[in-house]
């Protein structure tokens, strides 16, 4: 199924419970079903937050939403990431490099970390460590530690942007896209530099990873290519979408896993069939499991690290072919 947006899209989320999807926009709407005027500026970032009742956009508005009516409710800041952490609270990273945690509950920051000099491309959290791993255009990630508050360690430079990030191997990796096209791999525990290099998945930058399982991701690349990877071994599985010619900006599973949702600068949503697209892969869809490691995992913040250089990531922005699944997602929403 495809959706016409009208405008660029910048970020995308499923409902945790119900056939619903939002998608943020350049122009500052945020779109959930109906239109909503949410911001001034672009809408780079959303999450549905406290179980799906409020929507959360790219400068933490608190955007209810009810059977009715949806209305503005809170700007606090400018971000450009938003993740869940737990039931009540977010993690967003802003275009200065700063990680922040908030109270969706309270609407109030609990914890602040300046770790970066460039944009914050990407997070994710492993609960059981409450450990928040960000990944930045100034070419390094970074471990914060939630328990602590502070910055748990830093890896060096990569000489690449980190566009993208997620866990995987039962916590004991963490993938990394960049703007090469390379997948860094990094141990857990040992953040200094990457263990392992995947680079014959792509020449275009990974934007986007969507964990399938401990052992394969989905990726999204600049040309527009979707592709299932499996990780150690390192190795394309299959491509299993084309979203156009154009980048792949951000991918979602629906709260069921039934349907994979893309977006790209060709202004488009599209709903694909997961079963349909791993057809083929030689494996049915996975539950996931969570990610777990210690607290004595010997990582240490090492403030030497020298500064980075500038980012430079460009995206293109030429017309793509329009390539949709039929599935009828919205049937049960009249």
């Amino acid at each position: 199924m495809e959706i016409d947006l009208g405008k660029l899209p910048f970020d995308l989320d499923f409902h945790p419970s119900d056939n619903l999807v939002a998608a943020g926009l350049i122009t500052g709407q945020l779109l959930l079903l109906l239109e909503v005027n949410a911001h001034t500026e672009s809408c780079r970032a959303l999450r549905f937050v406290n179980e799906g009742r409020a929507v959360v956009t790219g400068n933490l508005q608190i955007v209810p939403f009810l059977p009715q009516t949806l209305k503005r409710v809170q700007r606090l800041a400018a971000v450009n990431r938003i993740i869940n952490l737990t039931e009540s609270t977010i993690a967003s990273g802003d275009d200065e490099g700063c990680i922040k945690v908030w109270d969706t509950r309270q609407r109030s920051c609990c914890n602040s970390f300046n770790v970066h000099e460039e944009y914050i491309s990407d997070m994710t959290f492993a609960l059981d460590s409450m450990k928040l791993v960000g990944t930045s255009g100034d070419g390094t990630l970074s471990v914060c530690n939630l328990r602590s508050n502070k910055v748990q360690t830093r890896s060096e430079f990569s000489e690449d942007e980190l566009l993208s990030v997620v866990i995987m191997k039962n916590g004991r990796k963490v993938i990394c896209g960049t703007q090469t096209g390379t997948l860094l791999l990094y141990s857990w525990g040992f953040f200094k530099d990457c263990s392992d290099r995947f680079v014959d998945l792509s020449p275009n930058s990974v934007d986007a990873l969507l964990k399938l399982d401990e052992d394969r991701v989905i990726t999204g690349s600049e040309n527009g290519i979707i592709s299932l990877v499996g990780i150690l071994p390192n190795r394309i599985i299959q491509p299993i979408a084309e979203h156009s010619e154009y980048p792949v900006e951000r991918l979602a599973f629906s709260h069921d896993k039934k349907f994979l949702g893309s977006i790209s600068h060709d202004q488009t949503l599209k709903l694909w069939d997961l079963e349909d697209l791993l057809q083929g892969s030689g494996n049915t869809i996975p539950n996931h499991s969570a990610a777990s490691d210690s607290d004595s995992d010997g990582m240490d913040v090492d403030d030497s690290i020298a500064k980075p250089s500038k980012g430079t990531k460009r995206k293109n922005a030429s017309m793509g072919q329009n390539l949709s699944s039929s599935n009828n997602f919205f049937a049960d929403l009249d």
